[in-house]
């Protein structure tokens, strides 16, 4: 009995410590200047905006569509519980650099393509605010450089890039709420899938095109030096996006995956 007791008020302690540490994220992130700020001056729409949507912040989960040919990010949100998520809004990039593609060297100027997560909340960003993505992840470990396959890549304020998706000042803001009122809600990973173009069958097509170009030839040659530019191989690399992409179209729901040992997108 003695010991009944004992697991039960560890168990119970863990749980409070851990929603304690849930609900205080936000209040942890109200402490820096630039999050009050956009708080004071966006919450009020945001806010208006996900009550348009019928989504709660107290339930809030967030999927972030990035689609580098529209040079925009879609965001989609869903009450916890619920099984399709909803568009919510659209913000464009305010910067590009690179061509489509993943990311695969530490200097290419490539905004990654793949499957992500935002892992890290930066309020004192060189960017304003920023969400960091967990770039590189385990598919880039396998086919990038071995030793420097890049690292840093954000969505942040402001129109300068070098491989991230910059949103402007003004619109990371209201970005930055959202993610923290789903953190806040119990969302420890926000997905974060990154496409070359819609990939549907016809753009699905028009990448395959694009991919035997002059343009796409001309940019790669100086990072991949004497290597032979394939693009079948990125025909290939793009088919393992395709199944997500489609998947969410037609059911608004994320497919499951994971990566192989070659570093393939399998589901």
């Amino acid at each position: 009995m003695r010991n009944f007791k004992l697991i039960s008020t560890l168990v119970a302690s863990i749980f409070l410590t851990t929603a304690f540490m849930v609900e205080d994220f936000k209040a942890l992130q109200l402490k820096y200047d630039r999050v009050q700020t956009a708080y004071d001056q966006k919450s009020e729409a945001v806010f208006a905006l996900l009550a348009s949507k019928h989504l709660q912040p107290s339930q809030l989960e967030l999927y972030f569509r990035a689609i580098k040919n529209e040079k925009i990010v879609e965001i989609w949100g869903r009450n916890r519980g619920e099984e399709q998520f909803r568009h919510i809004t659209d913000y464009a990039f305010a910067g590009y650099c690179g061509s489509l593609g993943p990311k695969r060297k530490e200097g290419d100027m490539q905004i990654p393509e793949g499957f992500y997560h935002i892992n890290r909340f930066n309020p004192m960003s060189s960017f304003y605010l920023s969400l960091g993505l967990n770039y590189p992840n385990e598919s880039d470990r396998i086919l990038s450089h071995k030793v420097k396959p890049g690292s840093d890549i954000f969505i942040h304020g402001t129109n300068v890039t070098s491989g991230c998706i910059p949103i402007t000042d003004d619109k990371i803001k209201e970005v930055y709420i959202l993610a923290i009122e789903a953190r806040n809600a119990g969302q420890e990973k926000i997905p974060v899938d990154i496409f070359p173009a819609r990939l549907d069958e016809k753009s699905f097509e028009e990448l395959k095109t694009y991919s035997k170009s002059s343009e796409y030839i001309e940019y790669w040659r100086p990072w991949l030096g004497n290597k032979i530019i394939n693009s079948d191989a990125m025909q290939q690399f793009w088919a393992q996006l395709q199944p997500r992409y489609q998947y969410f179209e037609t059911h608004k729901q994320l497919k499951t995956f994971k990566v192989t040992g070659n570093g393939k997108y399998v589901y």
